[in-house]
């Protein structure tokens, strides 16, 4: 565990040094190396991802909560993180207008996939109410 961010942390700085030695030649480059590096980072840490939301889905089994909330939550939280990853790359070429776009359009998509968790919240506090 203690390996795995040292060599994330070493990758990192590589490639930043790598990338800003690169820019002052050719700014296009220095940014392939920053998006290949974000990638190299993200494909390293997707096993220990995939066994976090096993680790999730099990607790969640063992807490009697129903199935769809979990994949619900899990689908959120990995939207979350693929907009900010999308959004801070976009910032790192220079266009945070499009990097705002792309904020917007992952929090619309939470909002969406959202709806079943938020009909259920509703419809149980709507059943504690008088006449509900």
């Amino acid at each position: 565990m203690k390996m795995d961010i040292i060599i994330i942390v070493s990758i990192g700085i590589v490639a930043s040094l790598l990338a800003l030695i690169v820019k002052e030649q050719n700014s296009s480059i220095a940014f392939f190396v920053v998006v290949v590096t974000g990638i190299i980072i993200f494909l390293f840490i997707l096993q220990k991802i995939a066994g976090i939301m096993l680790l999730i889905e099990q607790l969640g089994e063992r807490a009697n909560v129903e199935g769809l909330y979990i994949k619900t939550i899990l689908k959120i939280i990995g939207i979350a993180y693929i907009t900010e990853f999308g959004a801070h790359l976009t910032r790192d070429a220079g266009l945070s207008a499009i990097a705002a776009k792309i904020e917007l359009a992952g929090k619309i998509i939470i909002i969406t996939v959202a709806i079943p968790i938020l009909t259920a919240v509703i419809e149980t506090i709507l059943s504690f109410m008088p006449g509900g």
